[in-house]
C-alpha cells in the first residue's frame, strides 16, 4: 500500500461528496492510501495571477508544505483545487521573488521552494497505478456505453503549469474510460468552457455554453458524460437543460471496480 497525501478541498466535504468518497474507496482497491493533512484549509478556490498577491497562496503552500514534511506526493481529485495548488506550486518553484515572500510570511521551520509532487488523481491511475493495470482489476465493465470526458476549463490550463496532457487534444480521461471497458467520445467541446463561473452574473450565458457542451456529447452518441470538476458537473446537469446523465468519473471508477451498487449492462 503506497501513501499519498490527499487534499480533498471545501466542495467535497459539501455538494461534491461523491467525488470524494468513490475517490477514496477506489484508491483502497488500488493499493494506494489518501491520508489528509491535518487543518487543511480551503485552496482559495481560483489562482490569482498577480505575482504581488501572497495571502492567497499562504494555504496552499501549507498544504503543500505539510506533503513535504511527510515526505509523500500530494494528490487532489477536485480540477479547481488541482489548478490553484499546482500552479501554486510551480510559482513557488520558478519564482524565486514570490517563495521568498510567501516563506517571510509563513515561518516555516525550512522554507518551501516547491519539493512535492502534485498528482490530479487521473495522473495517479495513469502514471502510478497504470491503466492496464487499473483494467485488470475492473470487474463491472461498462461495456457497450459510450461516455463522453468533460474536461473544463481548469484541468488541463495553463498547460505548462499544469503539465497533465495535451490542451488541445487530451487522452487521459478517454484511456480511463478505456480501462474500464466504456467507449470514449471525442466531441468538439469536450475541453471548452461550461460558463460555471459566470452562472450567477449571467444565467443565461451560462446556459447557452452549458447546453453547447451536453449538445455536442450527446450529438455524437454519447450516453452519458463524465468531469472532474463539482462547478461544471452542477452546471452542465441544472441549467443545460439536457437529459443525458453527468457524473463524477470517480462514481464510474469505482462501479467498474465493484465498489458501488449496480451494475451497468
Amino acid at each position: 500500500m503506497e501513501t499519498f497525501t490527499y487534499y480533498p478541498g471545501c466542495t467535497l466535504r459539501t455538494k461534491a461528496k461523491d467525488l470524494d468518497y468513490y475517490a477514496r474507496q477506489s484508491a483502497e482497491c488500488l493499493g494506494i492510501h489518501l491520508e489528509e493533512p491535518a487543518d487543511w484549509q480551503c485552496c482559495g478556490g481560483a489562482y490569482t495571477t498577480a505575482r504581488d498577491e501572497i495571502a492567497t497562496k499562504l494555504s496552499a503552500v501549507r498544504t503543500l508544505n505539510s506533503a513535504k514534511e511527510s515526505n509523500r506526493p500530494l494528490i487532489t481529485v477536485c480540477s479547481a483545487c488541482h489548478n490553484v495548488i499546482k500552479q501554486t506550486n510551480y510559482d513557488v518553484s520558478n519564482d524565486e521573488e514570490m517563495a521568498a515572500k510567501i516563506n517571510n510570511y509563513l515561518k516555516l521551520s525550512q522554507p518551501y521552494s516547491g519539493e512535492t509532487t502534485v498528482y490530479h488523481y487521473l495522473e495517479m491511475l495513469r502514471d502510478v497505478v497504470g491503466f492496464d493495470n487499473l483494467a485488470q482489476k475492473v470487474v463491472n465493465p461498462f461495456k457497450g456505453k459510450k461516455i463522453a470526458a468533460y474536461y473544463g476549463c481548469l484541468l488541463l490550463r495553463p498547460s505548462k503549469k499544469l503539465a497533465m496532457d495535451d490542451p488541445e487534444n487530451p487522452t487521459i480521461m478517454e484511456d480511463l474510460i478505456k480501462a474500464i471497458g466504456g467507449t470514449p467520445v471525442i466531441y468538439a467541446q469536450r475541453n471548452e468552457c461550461c460558463g460555471g463561473y459566470i452562472t450567477l452574473e449571467d444565467k443565461a450565458q451560462a446556459s447557452k455554453r452549458s447546453a453547447a457542451v451536453m449538445d455536442s456529447a450527446q450529438d455524437n452518441g454519447a450516453d452519458m458524460v463524465i468531469t472532474a470538476c463539482p462547478l461544471c458537473l452542477y452546471n452542465l446537469k441544472k441549467n443545460s437543460g439536457s437529459e443525458l446523465p453527468v457524473y463524477y468519473f470517480t462514481e464510474l471508477l469505482a462501479e467498474a471496480l465493484g465498489l458501488k451498487e449496480g451494475k451497468n449492462e
